[in-house]
C-alpha cells in the first residue's frame, strides 16, 4: 500500500499536519520511534503518578485567542479541557531575596509592576507597548495575502524592522534601568533557551506575548493533547504506528533527488508520494537522507546549525501540603540576583560540579495546575534547569547500560536540584515519595532530539524567520515541520504542522483552520473550584477516593 503522506515523528507538528492532510482525504501514516506518540507532548507514569516533560503551560487559550482558535480549527477543542493558572501570578519570580509576580494581562502587568517600580512607569509603558506591536506585526506577516498586503509590509511591520536585529538585552536596556525589573521582564528567556544578550528581541517578544494573557494547563497533562490529536487523525482515516524506527529516507533520481518512502530499522520499506519529517533538520538530512544526497549549500547550512541547550528535569512525588507551604498553580522561576547572561554561560559549562548550586530553576506543580490529577495525598513536582549537552557527552557511547559514574553524577545533580527546591519548600526532602532525574541522554533516548536539545534549533538571529529551515526542502517531496521550522513550544510546533500541510495542499494556513460551529474549548480556573461543573467535581472526588484507598492498601501491606 502506498500512502499519500508519510510523517516521521508524532510530535505536535507531525500530528497537526496529519490531521490537516487526512481531513482533505489523503492516506496518511505517522511513524513514531517511541512506544507512545506525542514527542515532547507525551506523558509518562512513575508508580501511578503522571509527569509531562514538555508541557508545563500554554498561552492564548482565552476566548478568541490564537491557541484556542488553533485547537478549534483542528477540530480537537471539544476533546480538550484546560485549567487557567493563577491569574494574579502565573509566573512567580524569585530573584535572590526578592519576589515579584507576573499577572495575566498587559494592563494588569503594567499596574502591578509600575506600583512595585514607580520610577520605571514611563519606560515600562513604552516597553510593553513595543512588545505588543512587534509580536502583532510578526503575526501580520504570516497572514498577508496578495499584492496589496505585501505593498503595505513596511508600514505594517515598522517596529519589527526597526528592532529585528537587536538583542533583547540591548532593547530592554533602552527602556528599563532597574536591574530587578529587567530580570523579571526577561524571566521567560527560559521558554526559548537563550539569555538576554543572545536572544533575538522579536522572538522573545513573541514568547512574552504568547503568555501575556496568562498560563493554561491541560487536564490530563500533555498526553491529553496527544490523545485529542491522535483521535482526530484516526477519525479522518489516518494511521499512527509506534515503535517504528526509521533508518533512512528512500530516494530516487540522480541529479534531482526525490523522496519516495522510508526504510525502517528492521528492513521494512514503506512507500509514499511525499514525506514529512518531524525530527530535527540534522537528523533528517544528515542521518536519514545522507550527506552525499545534499547540495553544498544545504550541507553548509546544516554544518553551521546550532541546536538549543538541553536540560535536567527532576520528577518528584511528595506527600506534603505544598499549598500550605506557599505553592499554587503558578510557575516558580528561581534565580540568583546576578547577570542572567553570566548565569547562562556558567550553566552551559561541561563541568556541572564546578559550582555549588544551580542559579536558575523552573519549578512546577502539575497537581495544582490540574486538580483532577491530585489524589488527596501526593503532589507531583518538576524541577528543571537548562544546561549544555557537553556535560554528558562522555556517556553517549554507553547505550542503555549506563556506568557507575553516570549514576553517581545523576545523584549529585539530583541533590543540587533539591537544594534549590528547598528554598521554596524547606522541608521537602523529608516528604519525597519518589524521585527520578531526566538528563540529556534521557531526551535523546525517548525523544531522539539532537544532543538532547529541548527547543530544536537554537533560536538565535540567524536561525529564525527568513534564516530558518523551511517547510519545503530541496529534496522533491520531502517536507519538514516541528520546533526547528517555525517556533518552539506546543503552539509553535503545532502551527508548523499546519503550515507544512498548507504548503503541500497549495492553500493558506487559515484555510485549514476554519472551525466547525460546534467546537468549544472548556477552560476552568485552577484556583477556584466553585464554578466547576458536576462532572468535573465528580472526577476530582473519584481521584481522591481512589488515592485514599490506594494509601490504605499500602499501609496494610507495610
Amino acid at each position: 500500500m502506498e500512502f499519500d503522506t508519510l510523517i516521521i515523528g508524532s510530535g505536535a507538528g507531525g500530528l497537526s499536519a496529519a490531521i490537516c492532510l487526512a481531513r482533505k482525504g489523503q492516506k496518511v501514516l505517522v511513524l513514531e520511534q517511541h512506544n507512545v506518540p506525542g514527542g515532547w507532548c507525551h506523558s509518562f507514569y512513575i508508580n501511578g503518578q503522571r509527569f509531562s516533560p514538555g508541557v508545563h503551560y500554554l498561552g492564548q487559550l482565552g476566548k478568541d485567542q490564537s491557541t484556542g482558535k488553533l485547537y478549534k480549527g483542528l477540530g480537537i477543542a471539544n476533546d480538550l479541557v484546560f485549567f487557567e493558572m493563577n491569574t494574579s501570578g502565573y509566573e512567580h519570580c524569585r530573584i535572590g531575596v526578592e519576589s515579584v509576580d507576573i499577572p495575566a494581562g498587559y494592563d494588569e502587568m503594567y499596574r502591578v509592576l509600575s506600583e512595585r517600580f514607580p520610577e520605571e512607569k514611563k519606560g515600562l509603558k513604552k516597553y510593553l507597548t513595543l512588545i505588543k506591536n512587534v509580536s502583532s506585526q510578526l503575526g501580520a506577516i504570516s497572514e498577508m495575502n496578495g499584492f496589496m498586503d505585501h505593498l503595505t509590509i513596511p508600514w505594517k511591520t515598522r517596529h519589527l524592522g526597526k528592532y529585528g536585529l537587536f538583542s533583547l538585552k540591548r532593547v530592554i536596556d533602552w527602556h528599563i534601568k532597574n536591574p530587578l525589573l529587567k530580570k523579571v521582564l526577561n524571566i521567560q528567556c527560559g521558554d526559548h533557551g537563550l539569555p538576554p544578550g543572545k536572544a533575538c528581541f522579536p522572538y522573545h517578544a513573541a514568547v512574552m506575548d504568547h503568555y501575556s494573557n496568562g498560563g493554561f494547563y491541560p487536564m490530563g497533562g500533555g498526553a491529553a493533547i496527544v490523545k485529542a490529536m491522535t483521535k482526530a487523525v484516526k477519525k479522518h482515516g489516518g494511521q499512527i504506528q509506534t515503535s517504528k524506527n526509521v533508518k533512512r529516507i528512500l530516494l530516487s533520481g540522480d541529479k534531482k533527488k526525490k523522496a519516495i518512502g522510508v526504510e525502517l530499522a528492521d528492513g521494512e520499506r514503506i512507500y509514499a508520494k511525499r514525506i514529512i519529517s518531524n525530527t530535527d533538520p540534522g537528523k533528517t538530512f544528515l542521518g536519514l537522507v545522507g550527506a552525499d544526497n545534499l547540495s553544498p549549500k544545504l550541507f553548509k547550512q546544516l554544518s553551521n546549525t546550532k541546536y538549543s541547550c538541553t536540560s535536567l528535569m527532576l520528577f518528584l512525588t511528595v506527600n506534603m501540603d505544598v499549598s500550605k507551604a506557599g505553592m499554587d498553580s503558578g510557575n516558580i522561576w528561581l534565580m540568583a540576583d546576578r547577570d542572567p547572561d553570566e548565569i547562562y554561560h556558567e550553566q552551559m559549562r561541561p563541568d556541572l560540579d564546578s559550582y555549588d548550586e544551580f542559579n536558575s530553576l523552573f519549578i512546577s506543580c502539575s497537581t495544582l495546575k490540574d486538580p483532577t490529577s491530585y489524589d488527596g495525598t501526593n503532589h507531583t513536582i518538576e524541577v528543571i534547569t537548562l544546561i549544555g549537552h557537553e556535560a554528558f557527552d562522555i556517556f553517549k557511547s554507553e547505550g542503555e547500560s549506563h556506568s557507575v559514574e553516570y549514576f553517581a553524577l545523576k545523584e549529585r545533580l539530583t541533590e543540587k536540584l533539591l537544594d534549590g527546591l528547598e528554598r521554596v519548600l524547606p522541608d521537602v526532602r523529608n516528604h519525597i515519595v519518589q524521585k527520578e532525574l531526566g538528563t540529556p541522554l534521557t531526551n535523546m533516548f525517548y525523544l531522539d532530539s539532537t544532543n538532547g536539545c529541548v527547543y530544536g534549533t537554537e533560536k538565535n538571529f540567524w536561525q529564525i524567520g527568513a534564516f530558518s529551515f523551511k517547510p519545503e526542502s530541496e529534496i522533491e517531496n520531502l517536507y519538514l515541520c516541528g520546533a526547528s521550522i517555525l517556533a518552539n513550544g506546543v503552539a509553535g510546533a503545532t502551527y508548523s504542522g499546519v503550515q507544512t500541510a498548507a504548503k503541500i495542499l497549495g492553500c493558506e494556513q487559515a484555510d485549514l483552520l476554519i472551525p466547525e460551529p460546534d467546537q468549544q474549548l472548556r477552560v476552568y480556573d485552577a484556583e477556584d473550584d466553585s464554578q466547576y461543573p458536576e462532572w468535573l467535581q465528580k472526577k476530582i472526588s473519584q481521584k481522591k477516593t481512589k488515592g485514599l484507598n490506594h494509601g490504605i492498601q499500602e499501609n496494610t501491606i507495610d
